[in-house]
């Protein structure tokens, strides 16, 4: 897309949304420029291994070793990431009254660091704790120091960060690893975000639902839709006739039913957006 083709499909944009209520799907794609890895981005790195799965997670008491060890790496840098231009973007575009809430697929927080207030974390939020027996929630930031305490001098080596707060670690290095349960009743403890293999919570599906039949548009951001929990709003919208545009570095499930296609860097596509419509 040339430069100038690219100011135009902008502009027409900004022109739709001076007049439609507008909700933003938002995806990975928004946050990789805050250094948070994707898992399918054209820049993303090829993966040693799948992610873990709930039932992965929930069946084995190995897995789930292993996953906390990585974890406990990978969080401290997670926490780290700030909000990038296009986070900003978005929060300004709400301010002004152009974007009336935002349904994120990510689960950073980073949305809501950056100013937005109406925000449905489909997917959960990383810096919760939840136990499976008893439903007692804990602060990430806390259970991080309660891992760490338990295994003194960890972690034992740099590591490569992956997406969610993941990190990269040869599984022999985490065979010793403690991970401690529910100060509670001692259950397991799971970070309060959708695994793959596991269904968004119905109260969060419901919420993200209200906020779309709000809007006469949807604007999604950084995501290729790979997985349905996004790809179900595109498809509504489109079987509703309700305008779809897609901002993205990559192609998505979507484009065939996009109004409108911008192909690039969310953190540059939404502030020039935003410039249009003069916030």
């Amino acid at each position: 897309m040339s430069v100038s083709t690219r100011s135009r499909t902008i502009r027409t944009l900004a022109n739709l949304m001076r007049t439609r209520r507008t909700v933003v799907l938002s995806g990975a794609g928004v946050s990789t420029e805050s250094g948070i890895p994707d898992y399918r981005g054209p820049d993303s790195p090829r993966r040693e291994r799948a992610p873990i799965s709930y039932q992965e997670f929930v069946g084995d008491a190995e897995a789930r070793r292993r996953y906390w060890a990585r974890s406990s790496v990978g969080w401290p840098r997670f926490t780290a990431a700030r909000p990038n231009a296009g986070h900003q973007a978005l929060s300004k575009l709400e301010a002004a009254g152009y974007v009336s809430s935002v349904i994120t697929q990510n689960v950073d927080g980073l949305h809501q660091a950056a100013g937005s207030t109406d925000v449905v974390e489909l997917h959960g939020a990383l810096d919760d704790v939840r136990c499976l027996r008893c439903g007692r929630r804990t602060d990430r930031r806390a259970y991080q120091r309660r891992l760490l305490q338990a295994n003194p001098g960890w972690p034992p080596e740099a590591a490569t960060l992956a997406p969610d707060g993941d990190a990269v670690l040869p599984d022999e290095v985490t065979t010793s690893f403690r991970v401690p349960g529910c100060p509670r009743c001692g259950g397991t403890l799971k970070p309060d975000v959708v695994f793959f293999g596991e269904s968004v919570p119905r109260v969060r599906v419901d919420a993200a639902w209200d906020r779309f039949d709000e809007a006469e548009m949807l604007l999604v951001v950084g995501s290729s839709l790979a997985v349905y929990s996004g790809l179900r709003f595109v498809h509504r919208a489109a079987n509703e006739a309700r305008p779809v545009s897609i901002i993205n570095l990559g192609p998505t499930r979507g484009d065939a039913h996009a109004h409108l296609r911008l192909q690039g860097r969310t953190g540059t596509i939404l502030p020039r957006l935003a410039a249009m419509l003069d916030v």
